[in-house]
């Protein structure tokens, strides 16, 4: 079975195990519980090997003020149909110690893949 995914201009055929980049932005996340922790805004691809590295979710704030985006390892989230979202097993509490930056900030992935690792205690070897 496949699915029809509007993806600009034009459609794009879906399999149950794949998605559409511009159709996983906005998706929501939640934890095992089904709490809604925030939306992907963004991920993260190697270069080379083409693989999702990490999901960057928007956190917090309200209407866009206060917002932290919080880069998360890609194999910590599943897909759960039920919650129609990404699940991460983490509590809140854990997520706002965690690193991340501001949407006026620039990022420096280079400087932060190791710590963003370390703290999620992501046992996957960096991609390079």
């Amino acid at each position: 079975m496949s699915y029809a995914t509007p993806s600009g201009a034009g459609n794009q055929k879906e399999t149950p195990t794949m998605i559409a980049a511009s159709k996983v932005n906005g998706s929501r996340v939640c934890n095992a519980a089904g709490e809604a922790l925030g939306s992907i805004h963004d991920v993260m691809l190697d270069k080379q090997s083409g693989h999702v590295t990490y999901a960057v979710m928007s956190f917090g704030g309200f209407l866009g003020i206060g917002e932290k985006y919080h880069p998360l390892p890609w194999h910590k989230l599943t897909y759960n149909e039920a919650y129609d979202a990404y699940v991460v097993n983490l509590d809140k509490r854990i997520l706002e110690d965690a690193p991340s930056y501001g949407t006026s900030e620039i990022f420096d992935w280079s400087a932060n893949r190791h710590n963003i690792d370390e703290y999620y205690g992501s046992t996957k070897p960096p991609l390079m």
